[in-house]
């Protein structure tokens, strides 16, 4: 067996520490060091607050949870070549569900959550049946069902009813620690792994990438192309159902509003760690690495002194998660753009060389 060349290998060792992850990783850490520095004091008793407390990394990891399982939902459905708008009012629609099962329903916990599961996964098969069976593109789809399910809510509610007063043993799910770590973290990490390994470790998911790349060849090559997409928005309506689940837990409160722009985070995430709007590529640790960068910018914000003193936090959040968005959709358009005009110019014939003359 030929034993690999040191040159080789030291190739291999520089692509690996510049992969697309790798540079994200490099920014996440730069961003957390900058707001544990900038964003740290210590106050007249001689206490350390802000980012830099164990507290305040508890928080990002809790208030992060959503928007994560949102980003993680989405990972599966950009790699296809698709994209579902309709996950944030999923959310909300789900909470208000959920509440109502509990509390107007009187069911109990366990039985309301599992309804409501049902009910997400039963939501991303209506977005499935209209992509798959009716060919209508993916955009038009979720932004149909985006207001629908944003209206359903408020009809349930009448724009007004919140649903609170949930169980305490319900409420350790959102709130609470389990194992030194906030409970609601490990359901994340289960669903992380869950979706890693489909994607990464299963012939299943590894023909979503085929599907987004080049889907009537992939007909052609005889995969359920209509069964695969199918399964990619059925899955986004089950974890949009666990996320709205955990965040009714860790607010306390179901209501209609719940969940309102996270598909703006959760796309941001997901096109930050790489996965390509267009289809083809993604990892869903990469998805991993935009959720922390996302979550750290977010919390790191509201601790720095000059955004406090403008109270100014959210729109700050909103204003650089936008423009995130905006570079990361660059960063994945410009480099097929440059080869493509490179190809031009290589492909371009030459200008003819000049006659040359005879005596």
């Amino acid at each position: 067996m030929a034993a690999t060349s040191p040159i080789s290998s030291a190739r291999d060792w520089k692509a690996f520490l510049l992969r697309h992850e790798m540079l994200l990783l490099y920014v996440l850490i730069a961003e957390w060091l900058f707001f544990y520095f900038a964003g740290t004091t210590t106050n007249r008793r001689g206490v350390v607050v802000g980012f830099g407390t164990l507290d305040r990394q508890f928080d990002i990891l809790r208030h992060s949870c959503e928007i994560g399982l949102l980003a993680l939902a989405l990972t599966p459905v950009i790699i296809t070549a698709g994209i579902d708008l309709s996950v944030g009012s999923l959310l909300g629609l789900c909470a208000i569900l959920f509440g109502k099962f509990w509390k107007d329903a009187g069911l109990p916990i366990p039985v309301a959550a599992g309804l409501t599961l049902a009910l997400g996964a039963l939501a991303g098969g209506l977005n499935a049946t209209l992509i798959t069976g009716l060919r209508l593109p993916p955009l038009i789809v979720t932004l149909g069902t985006y207001s629908l399910f944003r209206g359903l809510a408020e009809a349930i509610t009448h724009g007004s009813i919140t649903y609170t007063d949930f169980p305490e043993g319900f409420l350790f799910v959102g709130q609470e620690r389990w194992l030194g770590l906030p409970t609601q973290a490990w359901i994340f990490f289960a669903v992380a792994l869950a979706v890693w390994l489909l994607v990464h470790r299963t012939t299943f998911g590894r023909a979503f990438r085929t599907i987004g790349l080049a889907p009537e060849g992939a007909r052609y090559a005889g995969l359920p192309v209509g069964r695969r997409l199918a399964l990619v928005y059925v899955l986004a309506g089950f974890i949009a159902a666990i996320a709205a689940i955990i965040y009714t837990a860790r607010l306390g409160q179901a209501k209609a509003d719940a969940g309102t722009g996270y598909e703006l985070f959760a796309i941001t995430a997901v096109v930050l760690g790489g996965t390509s709007i267009f289809g083809g590529t993604g990892s869903v640790h990469g998805t991993l690495l935009g959720v922390a960068a996302i979550a750290v910018l977010k919390n790191g914000l509201a601790c720095l002194p000059v955004v406090m003193r403008m109270n100014a936090a959210e729109e700050m959040s909103g204003l650089l998660t936008g423009a995130l968005l905006l570079l990361a959709l660059a960063g994945s358009v410009l480099p097929k753009m440059l080869a493509s005009l490179r190809a031009r110019r290589q492909a371009s014939p030459s200008s003819p060389p000049s006659p040359s003359t005879t005596p």
